[in-house]
């Protein structure tokens, strides 16, 4: 009996101990989860970390490559201070490309006295020539141009080859001799062949001012001069114009004409210039219309409508500016 007690004694004192050794290990499992969960570094905070690190390594690598554009696994916001993306390059570049745009390309309106191309001829401002000059009895003072008689005697008659088919009408020109003597005149003629490039048949009047007439020539240079005020541009329709065909000379002219256009249906026509100094529209287009002239300067003037009189000469009220 005594035998069976201690065994049975035995069974128990082993029961207890496993189970004592059972909840020891539960509580002391339940404090090492309470202890983990209490700290601030533990681990179940060390793999979060890690991926936010990695996230924001890939946003700044693709800020500094250009790209602008944040990993789809990053959260973070771009710094302030990155350099502009690819995305802001056209905005940046239009904005530079605005504020250097130069004036100069601005298309202008046309106006009334404005400036277009100067046309290039054979006498241009700012070139003076050589010459020889020489003299003619200018009678009442007209010629090829086809002015009329002459308020004044300080005229001359222009080389065909300056001449230019009435390129040179009009123009005022200021010779000087080699004396040292000068005398501005006007051209109201051609001299034809054998007068050269470079000669001037002056009027008796004019060629006195740089010699006596028996020198029969005179070395010379001449250049274009712009003089002062001669009062209002003139426009005179040829005899025998009409709606259908007309003539139209310009008089009065500080500077050279260089082109004559007049106002049709399908805008500013150009009219060719003849050797007896009128702009001839064979068709009648633009006859009675507006007129615009511009001279050699590249100044260009509106004339509002002139009506068709036949060698009438009418007034205009404008006139090109001095150079």
């Amino acid at each position: 009996m005594s035998t069976a007690r201690q065994v049975a004694r035995e069974r128990r004192r082993r029961r207890r101990l496993m189970l004592g050794a059972t909840l020891t290990l539960a509580a002391t499992g339940v404090v090492a989860c309470l202890v983990m969960a209490l700290l601030p570094d533990g681990k179940a905070d060390a793999k979060p970390a890690a991926s936010t690190s990695v996230a924001a390594g890939r946003v700044t690598a693709a800020t500094a490559s250009g790209s602008g554009t944040p990993s789809p696994k990053g959260k973070a916001s771009p710094s302030p201070s990155r350099s502009r993306s690819a995305t802001d390059a056209p905005k940046a570049s239009a904005t530079t490309t605005k504020a250097k745009a130069s004036p100069a390309k601005t298309p202008r309106p046309a106006r009334t006295g404005s400036t277009t191309a100067a046309s290039p001829g054979r006498i241009r401002p700012g070139t003076s020539y050589r010459g020889v000059a020489t003299a003619y009895e200018a009678g009442v003072g007209d010629g090829a141009c086809g002015f009329g008689p002459s308020p004044d005697m300080m005229i001359a008659a222009m080389n065909t080859t300056d001449y230019e088919s009435a390129r040179a009408c009009g123009a005022y020109v200021h010779v000087r001799a080699a004396n040292g003597a000068s005398v501005t005149v006007r051209i109201t003629n051609e001299c034809p062949l054998p007068c050269a490039p470079g000669q001037i048949d002056l009027s008796h009047e004019a060629f006195i001012k740089l010699g006596d007439l028996g020198l029969g020539r005179i070395p010379i240079t001449w250049s274009l001069l712009s003089p002062g005020s001669p009062g209002a541009l003139l426009v005179r329709y040829k005899t025998g114009s009409s709606p259908y065909w007309c003539g139209i000379q310009v008089l009065n002219h500080r500077n050279p004409v260089a082109a004559l256009e007049v106002r049709t249906s399908g805008g500013w026509r150009q009219l060719p210039r003849t050797p007896y100094n009128y702009f001839l529209s064979a068709d009648g287009s633009g006859c009675g219309g507006a007129i615009r002239i511009t001279d050699i300067y590249g100044q260009r003037l509106t004339v509002g409508d002139i009506g068709i009189r036949p060698n009438v000469i009418q007034p205009t009220g404008v006139q090109f500016a001095r150079h």
